[in-house]
């Protein structure tokens, strides 16, 4: 592929693609293969995760000899300093950091030579990003798996980002095949950020059952809402929602959220169910992408269907 943009000439990609870091899918083997494969691969960093487990998974991720990154949510690291500490040692080539305070992070990783970026939902947060002194904005749209924010989706919002700022933008939210990477480098973004298109991937460390319901999953198939993190007493900031694999669990308590932050019962019922193996109860954090992600394939092959894009911007020239 022979498309150059800021994010392929920064990090030496021949696909300007960063595989998105996704909390409990993306570990260390995932993101040597994405950044083994030409795109840059990324660890997702749990509120839930050990410093020596950063350690360890990093360790993991350069070993493929390739640059890759970190992803860290701001709201955990005041409770778990650590964190940083261990990303700071691992001297990923990038660090994602992102939903809550994060402008008070940037100089230490700044210094460290990594570049910083963090997730927008609106134009607005993403011209504060630039304010504070991040390297890059990424926009990230409403369709996107996971927590973030459902106000504006990906188009309108990566046009109104590109006009207001003039650090890198990447694209997020709902980008699964190169025709969606094409349309965004058309756009003027630098490249994509992808996460629900590696959810079927070999080298995730997604459970079984939770994989085929992700392979099972039509596009219609996610919705978005605070169910699961009041129903487990996680700390998001109310409006980081998350898109997740619609369920029984969900539909039963979605608008009776009051009611389920005092149900002593829920969070044992979900790490229950996720011990299990119940999907049905316990959740799967996905994108509206999803319904493109129908067979199990190698990270490899995911990468190698980004780079027909190039075949794609070349029909106009």
């Amino acid at each position: 592929m022979t498309i150059r943009t800021w994010l392929t000439d920064r990090f030496g990609l021949t696909v300007p693609v960063v595989g998105a870091p996704m909390a409990g899918v993306g570990a260390g083997r995932l993101a040597a293969a994405v950044s083994r494969a030409g795109a840059l691969g990324m660890i997702g960093v749990s509120g839930a995760v050990t410093p020596a487990w950063i350690e360890e998974q990093a360790g993991e991720a350069a070993a493929a000899g390739r640059p890759y990154g970190i992803g860290l949510i701001a709201w955990t690291l005041a409770r778990d300093p650590a964190k940083l500490d261990a990303v700071l040692a691992a001297r990923p080539a990038l660090v994602s950091v992102s939903f809550g305070p994060y402008a008070e992070h940037l100089g230490k990783l700044r210094a460290a030579g990594i570049v910083v970026v963090t997730q927008a939902g609106t134009t607005e947060e993403a011209v504060a990003a630039e304010r504070a002194g991040v390297d890059a904005v990424v926009a990230r749209g409403g369709e996107g798996g996971g927590h973030g924010r459902n106000e504006v989706a990906t188009l309108p919002l990566l046009q109104s980002v590109l006009d207001a700022v003039r650090v890198p933008v990447l694209a997020a939210g709902g980008i699964a095949t190169a025709r969606g990477l094409a349309a965004v480098l058309a756009a003027g973004a630098e490249g994509a950020w992808v996460g629900t298109a590696f959810m079927g991937c070999a080298e995730t460390v997604l459970p079984p059952a939770a994989a085929e319901r992700v392979l099972a999953a039509a596009e219609t198939d996610t919705a978005y809402g605070r169910v699961f993190d009041v129903a487990q007493r996680l700390d998001w900031p109310p409006e980081y929602g998350g898109r997740a694999l619609r369920n029984a669990f969900f539909e039963r308590w979605k608008g009776h959220e009051e009611e389920l932050a005092t149900h002593e019962a829920a969070p044992a019922e979900i790490a229950a169910a996720r011990e299990a193996g119940d999907y049905e109860t316990a959740c799967v954090y996905a994108g509206q992408a999803v319904g493109m992600v129908r067979e199990r394939r190698t990270a490899a092959d995911v990468v190698a269907g980004f780079a027909d894009a190039e075949h794609l911007l070349n029909r106009f020239r």
